[in-house]
């Protein structure tokens, strides 16, 4: 086991399951962990991202051949952050068609996190090539018929995931504007939603600690083709304990390929030293490990000695619960009218400088670089604008001295003394800008207010049985002078569809907001004894991925489905009506929040 895993407490979490629980021992956020995304980069292999299929056609195409119609052909190309085109895909050629229905689909990884901008192109292929592979063909020597743009985000957050665009010229190039239309549906593959979920225990393991019990854990490893094995997952760690039962696992297709798939479950004795113990090992598949559970039976685990004997040992792995099932996906909510609300917050303590002078952290640039409020408004808005329709969105202040002279810790940006919300992000960085000019800076740092206006905006759309879910960002460069009272917030929050990001600029000690973000597996008590049934804070400090290669947004949104999907799952809020959602197989008689509710 030894390197292969390295997470907070010592390694001692569960890693890489499908939205497990987000309790003290194990914090998951929907299948993406950071040891698991190492793993798969430092092996030059692809993180599993939910993989989506695109099918196109095509209407009223422009007719360049002279005896029978176009012989239409497209392309898919990802734009990248440096405008260059990357190709994703090209569907088949359909002959003497101006309105062609493509059958070949075209994956693309869909990451919500960033804006992914796609790019279409139509070709009309030439007679002399139709003997030549698609992806043979040099699309310089074929007609071009048309262009169309669009982000990944809005094909999904269609109501049937289908969006039709006109085809135009390309850029730069002058020609006719009806060229004509383009229609792009996308579709979740079936892998991304299939899960497996168990309850692995284990019998009269063997004790590999002299003055105590073993404290094991179970690592579960995909074979491969070339004969390796890639680790998926691995469970918590039980102290002093040789007949473990271990929390609920969930296992997607993505990760173990199939039923069918040898899977490779290794038992080890827990070491802080990273050195652990393998107690014992065996291999099955995920249809074996059905049969273990239907037959109540156990399975041996052996050991290879060094001389390569392999021994049957006494200890054995039981299957207590077996449960396959079709999850909803946060694209299958999204796709349905779900949507994300955003929420903006900013702070106005004086700790940040007067904005006046170059090195105040809300100094505005007159030549257009943006400082790290504006960075941090325009990443994450430009990412969730896509999922709210109106894109109306409440913006506030915090720590500042307003117009009437008073200090208040909740204002709205655009100095409105009703309205509190504004159009677009473009509407949140001209409030921004403009209150700079009619607040003052003042203090202290209290996110307690804004919290509660959040939540109860949060609260107001449940009692509606709204389609939203909220997120909040908010951007601060201090300390918390009332560290307690935003925990109670953040606990009475936590059973809302909402999530705060917490955006951390400037050089100060921000240990307190590490605190508020449950990521190390303590959840958030509030000053009465209550803990936060989820976590709903996630925090990144500016400094830590400036100018790295993840950028702010991607840090700050990497755990937001699983927060938004672990809210619909446990409320048993479902995308579909309610006789399909019950032929779906998802739900397992959960109707209301439980303590087994974070285990789906």
């Amino acid at each position: 086991m030894g390197n292969c895993f390295s997470d907070v407490q010592g390694g001692k979490q569960a890693v890489g399951g499908v939205q497990q629980s987000t309790t003290a021992t194990n914090n998951n956020n929907g299948g993406h962990n950071d040891a698991v995304e190492f793993f798969y980069r430092s092996r030059g292999l692809q993180q599993l991202f939910t993989q989506i299929e695109l099918s196109l056609s095509a209407f009223n195409l422009r007719d360049r051949d002279i005896i029978s119609k176009s012989d239409p052909m497209a392309v898919l190309y990802a734009k990248k952050i440096d405008g260059k085109l990357e190709e994703l895909g090209r569907t088949e050629v359909i002959l003497n068609s101006l309105n062609p229905t493509w059958m070949e689909k075209i994956t693309v990884a869909f990451q919500f996190e960033i804006v992914q901008p796609l790019v279409f192109h139509v070709y009309d292929v030439d007679t002399k090539f139709h003997n030549i592979p698609v992806k043979m063909l040099k699309l310089e020597d074929q007609d071009f018929l048309g262009e169309a743009t669009c982000v990944l985000s809005e094909v999904l957050t269609k109501r049937n995931q289908s969006l039709t665009l006109n085809l135009h010229s390309k850029i730069g190039h002058v020609g006719l504007r009806n060229l004509g239309v383009l229609t792009i549906h996308a579709e979740e593959t079936v892998a991304s939603r299939r899960v497996v979920e168990m309850i692995l225990r284990c019998s009269y393991l063997d004790n590999k600690d002299i003055f105590s019990k073993s404290d094991p854990f179970l690592r579960i490893s995909r074979i491969v083709e070339s004969g390796g094995s890639i680790p998926i997952c691995k469970t918590e760690v039980v102290n002093d304990n040789l007949n473990p039962t271990w929390k609920p696992l969930c296992l997607s297709m993505q990760q173990f390929g199939s039923k069918d798939n040898p899977l490779i479950i290794e038992c080890f004795d827990f070491n802080s030293s990273g050195k652990h113990s393998l107690i014992g090992k065996l291999q099955k598949s995920v249809a074996d490990l059905e049969k273990l559970h239907e037959g109540r039976s156990g399975a041996n685990l052996t050991i290879t000695s060094h001389h390569g004997h392999k021994k049957v040992l006494k200890g054995e792995l039981f299957v207590d619960q077996f449960c396959e099932k079709e999850q909803y996906s946060f694209i299958d909510y999204i796709s349905c009218g779900f949507e994300l609300n955003f929420m903006v917050a900013v702070d106005f303590t004086a700790s940040n400088g007067n904005p006046r002078n170059p090195d105040s952290l809300h100094y505005i640039d007159p030549f257009g670089q943006l400082n790290s409020y504006q960075k941090a408004i325009m990443e994450v808005g430009e990412v969730i604008q896509f999922y709210d329709s109106d894109r109306r969105f409440p913006a506030w202040g915090f720590g500042g001295k307003t117009f009437d002279g008073t200090i208040s810790h909740c204002f709205n940006l655009n100095g409105s003394t009703g309205s509190f919300e504004v159009e677009g992000v473009g509407g949140i960085m001209s409030a921004y800008a403009s209150a700079l000019h009619n607040v003052t800076l003042a203090g202290p740092t209290l996110f307690g207010q804004v919290i509660k206006r959040a939540a109860q905006i949060a609260s107001q759309s449940v009692s509606y049985n709204s389609k939203k879910y909220f997120v909040l960002l908010i951007i601060t460069d201090g300390v918390l002078t009332d560290l307690q009272e935003t925990k109670d917030a953040l606990v009475k929050a936590s059973d809302l569809p909402l999530s705060i990001l917490i955006v951390g600029v400037g050089g100060a000690n921000f240990g307190q907001m590490e605190d508020l973000d449950a990521d190390k597996g303590q959840r958030l008590e509030s000053s009465t004894g209550r803990v936060a049934t989820r976590d709903i804070v996630q925090f990144v400090p500016m400094r830590d991925v400036h100018g790295g290669q993840i950028s702010v947004v991607q840090a700050l949104l990497e755990e937001l489905p699983g927060q938004f999907l672990t809210y619909m799952r446990c409320r048993d809020i479902k995308p579909h009506p309610l006789d399909e959602a019950q032929a779906s197989g998802y739900e397992c008689g959960l109707t209301s929040w439980s303590p087994e509710c974070a285990r789906h």
